[in-house]
């Protein structure tokens, strides 16, 4: 492949994706994380009442509409547009509603409707040491809560287990406390993701100090700084979401849910401060790689730069006397070559006696 050939695949390699061009409100899913059916999971419940339904048939959805219950529908998979379009058109879901639910590139926010509030947020969860990161939609009314994600797999396990068993109080509370009960699951893993992270930058640090060289360190420096950058996209916008929760005043939000509204505000300053930390260390690798490598480099110039300092001298002399000239002084002398040797040798300990005074080697 030539030198020309080479430029135009790595172009075409980093080349940025672009949007469609499509009118506001068309329902068209932008991420990567495909499904051939869209998976529902329905906890239909109450203080005295339990029951979760699995279908992969949207207008089930639509008979829980006049439960007295709270019901929490999660939409797992949003490539089918038809599914999301039948299911936003059900709940009276503005247009421009159901475009941000599918359009994972939506950084998180909050808009309020006089029905319901619509709320994007992004999971974040290590596995197999890969960063996941998946948008999430959630729909929050009087009496239920939607959600949408692009896969199954979720933070939600220990949520849907306080549901079942009915733990704490949520089963005696409204919609609204399950929709702090979604969000504060997410902000807690946003502590298992920190703390994941903390231990890859302490073995990163580890390796930059350890003699053994790594030729792949700078390569996982430059992968942890992605990570930390798609966890500052996700955390940073979220606190302004939860801020603007708080401060909200909306009838479906009872005074009490507030009071852990705020608490999750505090939660949420929280991973952001230990984000923006671990930014700055994540940064400082490699200024720290960079000098430890040009340290190395240094110790290999200053071992030459001592060899060739002894030998100057040395090829010095032996340059003197290789020289063809007949009456050169001492050249005729018996023992002129012992005494040459003997000068070699004076010189050359009396240069390593100098460096070694002045700490050099």
């Amino acid at each position: 492949m030539t030198a020309k050939r080479r430029i135009k695949a790595k172009a075409t390699k980093i080349k940025p994706k672009r949007a469609k061009n499509l009118s506001p409100g068309t329902v068209a899913y932008t991420g990567k994380k495909s499904t051939t059916v869209t998976e529902l999971d329905i906890i239909d419940y109450s203080k005295e009442h339990y029951h979760r339904y699995r279908t992969n048939n949207i207008e089930e959805a639509f008979n829980y509409e006049d439960s007295t219950n709270i019901t929490w529908i999660n939409v797992n998979g949003l490539s089918n547009a038809d599914d999301i379009i039948k299911l936003g058109t059900h709940f009276e879901l503005h247009p421009l509603i159901q475009e941000d639910i599918v359009s994972t590139y939506q950084r998180p926010k909050i808009d309020e409707y006089d029905d319901y509030l619509f709320i994007v947020f992004k999971m974040l969860h290590y596995d197999n040491d890969r960063l996941n990161y998946e948008h999430i939609s959630m729909i929050m009314g009087k009496d239920y809560v939607l959600t949408f994600q692009e896969a199954e797999g979720d933070v939600f396990s220990d949520l849907r287990e306080r549901l079942e068993h009915d733990k704490g109080r949520i089963r005696g509370v409204g919609a609204d406390y399950l929709m702090f009960a979604i969000l504060d699951a997410v902000v807690d893993n946003y502590f298992t993701v920190i703390e994941y992270l903390s231990n890859k930058v302490e073995l990163l640090e580890d390796k930059l100090f350890d003699k053994k060289e790594d030729p792949d360190i700078a390569e996982e420096i430059q992968q942890l700084k992605k990570e930390i950058l798609k966890i500052r996209k996700a955390v940073v916008p979220l606190r302004e979401v939860v801020n603007r929760l708080e401060k909200i005043d909306y009838t479906i939000i009872e005074e009490r849910t507030n009071k852990y509204i705020r608490d999750l505000y505090d939660h949420i300053i929280q991973v952001n401060e230990s984000v923006e930390i671990y930014r700055e260390m994540i940064w400082s690798l490699m200024d720290m790689y960079m000098t430890t490598i040009s340290n190395k480099m240094n110790e290999v110039m200053k071992v030459l730069t001592i060899m060739a300092s002894i030998f100057i001298p040395l090829t010095f002399l032996a340059g003197i006397y290789g020289m063809n000239f007949d009456h050169m002084p001492e050249l005729h002398l018996r023992y002129g070559y012992y005494y040459i040797w003997g000068l070699m040798i004076l010189v050359f300990l009396g240069l390593l006696w100098y460096f070694k005074r002045k700490k050099w080697i």
